[in-house]
């Protein structure tokens, strides 16, 4: 796992772009997709970098990280339509290479079982990103979740959902389930991009980096995963007691390596 802090929301943004954009210009290339505002910065910059830069995710698929149960992809929030809105309509993705969960299905145990499916179809996923909750979930992976969890169906806790309420209309409209990778899927990704920014996000990003690996903070399984960057800002690693090795460690780091 590797912690980099750096100096603000942009500068995050644009690290977490560079490692994208070096998978995608790679050849075919297979990405998962995080919703919330953590991510959006990225989306921005891979979009100007298409749009200035030729970047093509013409020869990309992706996976999107989570769904809302009983809301249809045409709804607003949706992440089918956020990430539609945020970032995949922007660019130059092939028609059906974005796939997502399907929350209104009847039956979502098959439904799961058709998305893991079709990850591993896909040859897995190269690079994913992910944001992390103020109580250290990822994806939708709460408290307690297991640590080698597959795709299935959670019910949000109260904190999340009060989270996720300024993306409603009112409170009450907060689906209560949720259709998510578990953390044995997220950690079959070859590549995992932890992003956090602001004050808010420093508790937990310190107990899921330099923490015990434990349920109660599900983002700490990324410390059994191979190849992690943790990209921060200088607010969320403010809770972090060895700050200074990670920047002296990250700052030494030979240019040719990246992330």
């Amino acid at each position: 796992m590797e912690i980099v802090i750096l100096p603000a929301p942009a500068d995050v943004a644009r690290t977490a772009a560079d490692a994208i954009e070096q998978q995608v210009r790679s050849g075919p290339s297979v990405l998962g997709l995080a919703t919330g505002s953590t991510p959006l910065g990225t989306y921005q910059e891979l979009i100007r970098r298409h749009r200035n830069g030729g970047l093509s995710f013409a020869g990309a698929e992706a996976f999107l990280l989570d769904e809302y149960v009983g809301l249809p992809s045409t709804h607003p929030q949706s992440y089918h339509s956020v990430i539609r809105d945020e970032f995949t309509a922007n660019v130059d993705f092939v028609p059906d290479a974005v796939h997502g969960l399907d929350g209104m299905a009847e039956d979502l145990e098959a439904e799961v079982a058709r998305y893991e499916a079709a990850i591993a179809a896909a040859g897995g996923v190269d690079i994913q990103i992910l944001g992390i909750g103020t109580d250290g979930h990822v994806g939708f992976n709460e408290p307690m979740s297991s640590l080698g969890s597959r795709t299935r169906i959670k019910t949000l806790t109260r904190q999340t959902r009060e989270d996720n309420a300024r993306f409603f209309g009112d409170p009450s409209e907060v689906p209560e389930h949720v259709l998510t990778q578990g953390l044995g899927t997220i950690r079959e990704a070859r590549h995992l991009l932890l992003l956090a920014m602001g004050e808010a996000k420093a508790e937990a990003i310190a107990a899921a980096v330099e923490g015990p690996v434990a349920a109660l903070c599900p983002a700490s399984a990324l410390q059994l995963h191979p190849h992690v960057s943790v990209l921060v800002d200088e607010a969320a690693a403010s809770r972090l007691a060895h700050r200074e090795y990670y920047q002296d460690t990250f700052g030494r780091k030979p240019a040719w390596q990246g992330l």
